[in-house]
């Protein structure tokens, strides 16, 4: 009788792990992967732009500017013109360094908590010519 006891709980405990499992599956959603885009600073054309210069994006994918034309250039998001107007979030997704040599890049990952909406960044040596761009985050 025991060795009937003890098959009968094994094979229970086999359904109770087999159904956590199944349900542990279930309850998770499967994640969207991340998307990497490229921008380029200056554009094909010689001017002052970024192209393109909007950009619809989701939280967690990357953004990629890589100068192409007319040096030097860098990346700023202005904090006034963010959601939220947060000044850290401006800070960190800015890279304020002049870049000067054909096809350098740097590269922004917006975090997955970021918040839906427009932000605004420009080249600093080039705002008064014009050179914003504009980067659109889904929900």
């Amino acid at each position: 009788m025991s060795f009937f006891t003890s098959v009968l709980r094994k094979i229970c405990l086999a359904m109770v792990a087999v159904a956590f499992l199944v349900g542990a599956f279930a309850v998770s959603a499967p994640t969207a992967s991340a998307e990497t885009y490229t921008i380029k600073m200056g554009a094909n054309n010689g001017m002052l732009q970024f192209e393109p210069a909007k950009l619809a994006i989701k939280p967690g994918d990357t953004v990629e500017w890589v100068i192409n034309k007319v040096p030097p250039h860098n990346v700023v998001f202005d904090d006034k013109s963010i959601p939220g107007q947060d000044k850290a979030l401006a800070k960190s997704l800015s890279h304020q360094q002049l870049m000067m040599g054909p096809s350098e890049k740097v590269s922004t990952t917006f975090p997955v908590n970021v918040a839906p909406g427009e932000y605004t960044y420009f080249c600093a040596p080039h705002r008064s010519a014009g050179m914003t761009g504009k980067i659109i985050v889904g929900g």
